[in-house]
């Protein structure tokens, strides 16, 4: 029965990776849990370590519903700091919004700075970005 031999190698080598992959993520929101001090986070590593399975199960229990929005608030941090280096590589362009460069678009057109056909090609082109 070797397939039977390779149907069971292959479910404990995916339980395997499943469990390290679940042991890294209790360590990460071990340490990104900012209400936890540094004592207790010692003694969850020193109980992961020593009683993994049991300190994993009881880990999910006490903090499963926290780590999700540890998770959240994470990749929400992530995401605001991207928005943020993109608008200060963009210039200071990147800070007007667009009702702001329809006005300026709009007062230089009645100033006579822009003709009709340039002022509806920047205006298709701020309303496209």
């Amino acid at each position: 029965m070797p397939v039977l031999d390779f149907f069971w190698t292959m479910m404990i080598f995916f339980l395997w990776v499943i469990w390290i992959w679940l042991l890294i993520t209790v360590f990460i929101d071990l340490f990104r849990n900012k209400a936890m001090n540094g004592f207790k986070k010692a003694l969850w590593v020193i109980f992961l370590i020593f009683l993994p399975l049991l300190g994993v199960l009881v880990y999910l229990i006490a903090h499963g519903d926290d780590m999700q929005k540890r998770s959240i608030d994470h990749s929400a941090a992530i995401q605001q700091a991207q928005n943020q280096y993109i608008k200060d590589v963009a210039g200071s362009d990147a800070g007007t919004d667009d009702a702001a460069q329809l006005t300026q678009l709009s007062q230089l057109h009645k100033d006579g700075a822009l003709t009709d056909d340039e002022y509806a090609q920047q205006k298709a082109k701020v309303l496209n970005s």
